[in-house]
């Protein structure tokens, strides 16, 4: 991840989804979302771990969104349409059709973004951006793993440079994927995603302590039928 930061204070409300979904970047305090101490886990075990998180197939989620900060609250629709093993098209439209973007992102990276201003931050948050959709990107080979299971939870700790990304899966009648991504110690956004038995997203919420800042989807449609057609991965103009 890079040491991108966006700051909300210059988005305007075009930029906003971009924004709390993927912004880097802020201050505030939380309870830390581990508080157990994680032993060194075997690397092949997270990565069986976070490829049973991904769709079985391509599918499309319809979902309504809000954003809300200290200043304003703002609202709209998209679809997220995921290709497993590693590509996602983001799309939204804000009020009355207004304020649409897209982006195309596979694994960790930002393909393209249209608007590209706004997701200046999409590269360094893209990992929060998959697990508010139910989806656990593995550790880079880099990253150092550590983990353990009590159930009904299972937890990961993904540690590279000065990041630090803790999952938590929950099974059980209220099944849930909580991440925490923390920069040199200092928690920059946290989310939890409401799953189905068949682990399909429902809502998801993510949080933003320095603003402070919410972004919330709720999920409309899953369909699991969808072709993505080639031209989907391109440009939109």
């Amino acid at each position: 991840m890079s040491r991108q930061q966006l700051s909300l204070d210059r988005l305007g409300a075009l930029s906003y989804i971009a924004a709390c979904a993927l912004v880097a970047g802020c201050v505030g305090r939380l309870a830390p979302l581990v508080a157990v101490a994680l032993t060194p886990a075997d690397r092949v075990q997270a990565l069986a771990w976070a490829q049973r998180t991904l769709p079985g197939r391509d599918t499309a989620i319809r979902f309504r969104f809000r954003y809300e900060d200290r200043r304003r609250r703002w609202g709209g629709r998209g679809t997220a349409r995921v290709a497993p093993p590693d590509s996602l098209r983001f799309d939204y439209t804000g009020p009355l059709g207004l304020g649409s973007g897209a982006a195309v992102v596979v694994g960790d990276s930002a393909v393209w973004a249209d608007p590209e201003e706004n997701f200046r931050s999409l590269v360094p948050a893209v990992r929060m951006l998959w697990a508010a959709l139910g989806v656990v990107r593995p550790p880079d080979s880099a990253a150092s793993v550590a983990g353990v299971q009590t159930p009904p939870r299972t937890i990961w700790r993904f540690v590279q440079d000065a990041d630090t990304l803790d999952y938590v899966a929950t099974d059980g009648p209220s099944r849930t994927l909580e991440a925490e991504w923390r920069r040199e110690g200092k928690v920059v956004a946290r989310s939890r995603t409401e799953l189905t038995v068949g682990a399909q997203p429902t809502k998801a919420r993510i949080d933003f302590p320095e603003a402070p800042a919410r972004f919330e989807l709720t999920v409309v449609g899953v369909d699991t039928a969808v072709v993505l057609a080639p031209s989907l991965w391109r440009r939109r103009r």
